[in-house]
């Protein structure tokens, strides 16, 4: 999104007021010279962070959706994603890796890291939305089966509460192929290598 499309967000001006009203809750005075943009700045950062709320992952798989007759395991890895924890909106992050055992279509290698990313940019908590990623894969393409594993640091963990710093959350869900063992340990194997 543009600056301009941000300011014209049917939300926006709301959002600045929200923020700049939640300067003052804290203690802080938003006239001040280093917070007198700030409000606008917030209001555009959560806009930018909760995009995907209005992006159809769907239509995206869907874009570019190919009859392709492989039957064989595509790999995903390493898919960086940025996102807001519900709990507390902290963010988490991390890598998500996601495969697929096509069952007649393929779609664009780009397209799942963009459904990565729509699923990332709402508020979430990384169970979900290892669940959203798989089940999106699923209902589009049909395959064999889908599988995701994501790995990731949340800085609510991180920041307050157990304030523990090197911990790492590990999430996996799988459908069809993927329920044999054997499979799902050439899935894992294949994503480890580096």
């Amino acid at each position: 999104m543009s600056d301009k499309e941000f300011i014209n967000h049917p939300s926006f001006a709301e959002l600045e007021d929200i923020f700049r009203r939640e300067l003052t809750l804290l203690g802080e005075d938003p006239q001040r010279e280093g917070l007198l943009k700030t409000p606008a700045r917030v209001a555009k950062s959560m806009l930018w962070l909760t995009q995907g709320y209005r992006q159809d992952p769907l239509a995206v798989l869907h874009s570019a959706k190919f009859k392709e007759d492989y039957s064989q395991m595509v790999i995903v890895k390493d898919i960086d994603f940025y996102s807001l924890c519900e709990h507390h909106m902290l963010p988490f992050y991390g890598k998500a890796h996601v495969a697929y055992i096509p069952n007649g279509y393929i779609t664009g290698l780009s397209k799942i890291v963009r459904v990565v990313n729509i699923f990332a940019r709402r508020l979430q908590v990384q169970e979900r939305m290892t669940t959203q990623i798989k089940e999106c894969i699923q209902e589009a393409l049909h395959p064999l089966g889908v599988m995701v594993v994501i790995e990731a640091s949340h800085m609510c963990m991180q920041m307050r509460g157990v304030e523990k710093q090197n911990s790492i959350t590990t999430t996996s869900d799988f459908t069809g192929a993927f329920e044999s063992s054997k499979t799902r340990s050439e899935f894992l194997q294949l994503i480890n290598r580096h």
